[in-house]
């Protein structure tokens, strides 16, 4: 059953976002829009609370409910970036706004993109590793809660190597292929006249 809502608030959030964003821009009611895009976070209330009702009516902890944890973790953590990005996307594609400005692609401005793209991992992992501890401790049983706290593990491991990558960017930042352009005759030219 957990699973099954996993899905369905998957579902339901892309839903809820096509369609608030479709109210917004193409029936032009931005704050009916509006309205239906804060009714996305109401989908992981409902999954917490049947996630805490099952444990309640003696569910032994399982895969499942880890899964349920880091999922309204990264909901949490990269939900309201993902809602912006796609919310600025459908306003030039809708609503004749400028086409929205994409991620830096060179130096250290990717660094520090990728860094704040972290921060989010590291917020869903925090946000699991509250909700599961929280479901150890409702618990109270460390014989049956093995399997939450290793969700605690894997939660933080995906931290840890999202860190290393994004580390890279800082490390070995790409450079823009203009700069790195040999120089050629005209080139030259140019920089002798001056």
């Amino acid at each position: 059953m957990i699973v099954t809502l996993i899905i369905v608030c998957e579902i339901g959030f892309w839903v809820l976002l096509a369609a608030g964003l479709s109210v917004r821009y193409l029936l032009k009611m931005p704050r009916a829009g509006m309205a239906l895009l804060l009714c996305e976070p109401l989908l992981e209330v409902v999954l917490l609370v049947v996630t805490a009702m099952d444990l309640k009516n003696g569910a032994d902890p399982s895969w499942k409910h880890g899964l349920a944890a880091l999922y309204i973790g990264y909901t949490v953590g990269h939900g309201h970036r993902t809602v912006k990005w796609l919310d600025g996307h459908a306003a030039h594609r809708l609503g004749g706004a400028p086409k929205p400005a994409g991620p830096p692609r060179y130096g250290m401005a990717r660094a520090w993109h990728e860094g704040k793209v972290w921060l989010g991992t590291l917020l869903a992992a925090a946000v699991a590793t509250a909700l599961l501890q929280a479901a150890m401790w409702y618990v109270d049983d460390p014989s049956r809660t093995g399997s939450l706290e290793s969700w605690q593990y894997t939660a933080w491991r995906a931290a840890g190597i999202h860190g290393l990558i994004a580390l890279t960017y800082a490390i070995w930042p790409k450079k823009d292929p203009a700069e790195a352009a040999p120089a050629t005759p005209e080139r030259e030219k140019e920089g002798v006249g001056r």
